[in-house]
């Protein structure tokens, strides 16, 4: 059986047990609004204790605490604002199946048509990196309010529908009845535990992929291509490599252009069109990681640069390439081309081209900031540990990931949200008014929902 067999039986057994666990234990379960808490005392002496013992380490910390509450709210309005410019003034490609705003649930990229873009999310991932983020999170709450003498009234998990998650609930009374400061800490430090577990995890990762991973490919994500005049453009017959492509010829120079792409430049007016450079790589299509010419092992893109100025335009070599699983690092199988080198300014040249895989949004910043900088996108790379190797990778990578999502996310200024109540708060500091606090408050949170709902809009309008 595959990997996600097995993590399917694992989710079927684990929804078993919470069902059979909370049906026997009714007494604990509580009703508030459209969420199920399972209330115990489970922690709290822990809690306690932790705070009691490195009071003089935790009590300065707390202005650590509140600066990263702030600089989290600031990215996050950034970063929502600058999602939704982007989406309702660019085009939504016609893969992007996703919604803007959907639930991180398990086989979210397989659900969405992104396994090309994120690894996969088992459900194996998703408990266990669940379980870290929320309990560091809750954790730190609870830490920070005994820091504050606010009682801890209960501890526990939460349930909305299928979606786990855990809370510590302070006495919100005596929090009301404190200063605002106090209150500050004790809102940001769920968020500020985030950040301190994504900063551990990234380091356990980076140090896990260098020791274990070594690079064994060229992963090329593109044809060499050019711009040219759609008014300079001569169309030549159809293309030998199949019908969606079209030859052309412009200024002397052949091309492959796109047959759909073509006709919409011709109908809509457009100045200038993408076109393909007629070369060895996209006349043999191939595919793949490259990972050897002529028996010589590429590692990188560098090393397909020191190959392939070992040749002379017009030689025949063997590229061999490795298919990769989507959305995974393990080869799928592998292929050999027979080619004929082409030239391009008095140099060998194959036709291969590395683009940069951006994947915009919320997390493609976490992923250009985080991962990009451990794995190269454009290489290719094999474990030592074979595919356990990359089940800890992965695991590590989506502990990252969600950590530092429920950080940002959580310090939104929304009512539901740790930090709804952080900015209210703010504003009612900055201004000495708690109507004015209130007021921006709601203006600011119908004005990030409108976002949301914009985007939503635009999402589902594309499909018509």
């Amino acid at each position: 059986m595959t990997f996600q067999t097995y993590d399917l039986i694992f989710l079927g057994l684990f929804l078993i047990f919470v069902i059979v666990f909370l049906s026997t234990r009714k007494k604990n379960l509580h009703r508030q609004g459209i969420l199920y808490l399972y209330k115990t005392q489970f922690g709290v002496k822990f809690i306690d204790k932790f705070a009691k013992r490195f009071e003089k380490i935790l009590m300065p910390a707390r202005y650590v605490v509140i600066g990263c509450g702030y600089l989290l709210t600031i990215v996050i309005v950034w970063l929502i604002v600058q999602s939704t410019y982007l989406y309702l003034k660019f085009p939504i490609a016609d893969t992007i199946k996703a919604p803007p705003i959907a639930p991180l649930i398990p086989y979210f990229p397989k659900l969405f048509g992104l396994e090309s873009f994120f690894p996969p999310l088992y459900f194996t991932y998703f408990i266990i990196a669940l379980a870290i983020v929320a309990i560091s999170h809750e954790a730190s709450h609870g830490i920070f309010a005994r820091l504050e003498k606010f009682r801890i009234k209960s501890t526990g998990f939460a349930f909305l529908g299928p979606i786990l998650g855990a809370f510590v609930e302070p006495d919100e009374k005596e929090m009301a009845k404190a200063k605002k400061f106090p209150q500050l800490s004790v809102l940001a430090a769920g968020t500020f535990a985030n950040v301190v577990m994504t900063i551990i995890f990234y380091v356990l990762l980076a140090i896990f992929f260098t020791s274990i991973f070594s690079p064994a490919g060229a992963k090329f994500n593109s044809y060499s291509f050019s711009e040219v005049n759609v008014a300079d453009l001569n169309v030549v017959g159809n293309s030998s490599i199949g019908e969606s492509f079209v030859e052309v010829e412009a200024n002397g120079v052949n091309y492959l252009a796109v047959a759909g792409s073509l006709e919409s430049a011709m109908k809509n007016s457009q100045e200038k069109i993408i076109v393909f450079d007629d070369t060895p790589a996209i006349k043999n299509q191939i595919q793949g990681a490259i990972i050897e010419i002529d028996g010589k092992p590429v590692k990188n893109i560098e090393g397909l640069s020191s190959v392939l100025a070992s040749y002379s335009p017009g030689d025949e070599i063997v590229v061999r390439t490795a298919i990769l699983e989507e959305g995974k690092g393990t080869i799928a199988e592998t292929k050999s081309y027979e080619v004929r080198l082409g030239e391009k300014e008095g140099k060998a040249f194959l036709g291969v081209a590395f683009l940069g895989n951006s994947r915009g949004g919320i997390i493609g910043f976490v992923y250009e900031n985080t991962f990009a900088k451990v794995k190269e996108p454009t290489t290719h790379y094999t474990s030592s540990l074979g595919d356990f190797g990359w089940f800890v990778y992965y695991l590590l990578w989506w502990i990252v990931v969600i950590n530092i999502l429920v950080a940002l996310f959580n310090m939104l200024p929304l009512g539901i949200l740790d930090g709804g109540r952080f900015f209210y708060l703010t504003i009612w500091g900055i201004t000495g008014s708690e109507k004015v606090g209130k007021k921006t408050f709601k203006v600011v949170t119908w004005l990030i929902l409108l976002m949301f709902l914009a985007m939503m809009i635009r999402w589902v309008m594309a499909f018509f």
